[in-house]
């Protein structure tokens, strides 16, 4: 990412849009027509066994992500705008209440505080983030929040977080979901099924997933952190997208270690390889860990440089969190002011 940056005297915080739009404005061919949604594939276990992962080739390409490129001063803050715009704002958590959700997704509405889109000359850009993702018994409170937004409703289910619940209750845990109204569900795969290369069992139960889902678009959770090796996470990510997820996800949150650059390039080369085989796009959302600005345009990174920039939008790439939105809300208060606030003024809910 070469940028060609003015002298800091001579920027006002009005020039966003116009150093920006091509970050800001979404991409044509996501915005009308929006691209097909991945109608999945037979099982090809030729193709899954034979696939391989070089460790340390993923681990220097990591590296230069964040050691090469820099985006700073209005790019910075165009891209801070395109992040919040890709957020899952998530709450996952056993004191969640109605009213808490209900917090939340006024914050989902409303991200940026005003005065601050209104000092970057981006008031009218209509911001909001991705979606919201809740537990399927907050679905209800977090629609009905949401009504008249466009904003998405996802609901993590299958026995969220360990996906060892009876597969009765799991795909029952689906259809109240979506009858409750989530547009997007968050599911979590067996692992054993990944750690025993029991390829067909998974990919029977993603497939049994998306099915149940119906119109409702399925995010399959791979939770990396427990699959052992990134051979294991390019297979699982194979055969997840064979079986027709629309996205791939890294974690529930919930693990030792979650989102990381390595995984996701691994996962993101994955999401590649079948879309030049099948030309169905999967999108990719990193999950857990994400709490700074800086993380959020590393991965911003990642995206525009392997996949391209249809990535960039909220059709195919979201964020798993909650807290990176309070952060990138003190940074963008900084690109305005010089100063930096504290957290607690930037409020979740």
């Amino acid at each position: 990412m070469n940028e060609t940056y003015r002298p800091a005297s001579s920027l006002s915080t009005g020039d966003v849009t116009k150093t920006s739009a091509t970050i800001l404005e979404p991409h044509p061919a996501i915005r009308v027509p929006s691209h097909e949604r991945n109608r999945g594939m037979p099982l090809d276990l030729d193709w899954v066994k034979d696939a391989k992962v070089n460790l340390s080739a993923v681990e220097r390409r990591s590296t230069s992500l964040t050691g090469r490129r820099t985006v700073k001063k209005q790019w910075q803050a165009a891209w801070l705008l395109k992040a919040v715009s890709c957020i899952d704002l998530t709450t996952l958590a056993g004191d969640d209440t109605v009213g808490k959700v209900r917090r939340l997704c006024a914050k989902a509405r409303q991200p940026i505080r005003p005065d601050l889109l209104e000092a970057m000359g981006v008031a009218d850009l209509g911001l909001t983030v991705g979606a919201v993702c809740v537990y399927p018994t907050m679905v209800p409170a977090a629609v009905q929040a949401l009504l008249g937004s466009n904003i998405p409703v996802a609901s993590v289910a299958t026995g969220f977080p360990s996906g060892l619940s009876p597969m009765r209750l799991r795909l029952e845990e689906i259809r109240y979901a979506v009858a409750e109204g989530a547009a997007e569900i968050d599911i979590v795969i067996t692992r054993e099924h990944v750690l025993t290369s029991n390829w067909q069992a998974l990919y029977d139960e993603v497939l049994q997933f998306r099915k149940t889902c119906g119109e409702a678009h399925l995010k399959a959770i791979l939770a990396t952190g427990e699959l052992g090796t990134l051979r294991n996470v390019y297979r699982a990510s194979l055969v997840a997208m064979m079986a027709g997820a629309d996205f791939i996800k890294t974690s529930t949150g919930k693990e030792a270690e979650n989102a990381t650059l390595p995984v996701s390039l691994t996962m993101v080369r994955a999401i590649r390889a079948y879309q030049e085989r099948t030309e169905y796009k999967v999108g990719f959302k990193p999950a857990g860990g994400i709490r700074n600005a800086k993380d959020g345009l590393a991965w911003l990174i990642l995206m525009k440089e392997e996949l391209g920039r249809q990535w960039l939008e909220p059709e195919l790439f979201r964020f798993g969190a909650s807290t990176l939105l309070t952060d990138i809300e003190r940074q963008l208060e900084h690109f305005v002011t010089g100063r930096y606030s504290a957290a607690h003024r930037h409020p979740m809910a």
